[in-house]
């Protein structure tokens, strides 16, 4: 199954020192992410001015124990730079 992760950053005056500071192992975690073909797309989302303000990422994990893996493993989770997440079944539409 398929799901869309959407994950807001924390607004206090550190969230984007911590993002920055955990932004290394948490690449390195997607890339694992993405060697065991979990991983299909991502990237940060932005403020209208550029600024990093949480992330995206569509995964492809078989089960929902890979899930709750993935919602406890997250660096950005673990770190405290996501302070909503928001995860959702997608199905990728045939056009």
């Amino acid at each position: 199954m398929q799901y869309v992760v959407h994950a807001y950053d924390h607004t206090d005056a550190d969230a984007l020192d911590r993002r920055m500071a955990t932004r290394p192992a948490h690449l390195d975690y997607v890339r694992e992410l993405k060697a065991k073909g979990q991983f299909v797309l991502g990237g940060a989302l932005l403020d209208p001015v550029g600024q990093m303000i949480g992330s995206m990422l569509l995964l492809d994990l078989e089960t929902e124990e890979q899930l709750a893996d993935y919602l406890k493993s997250d660096p950005y989770i673990v770190q405290g730079v996501w302070d909503k997440v928001d995860v959702k079944p997608f199905r990728r539409a045939d056009v």
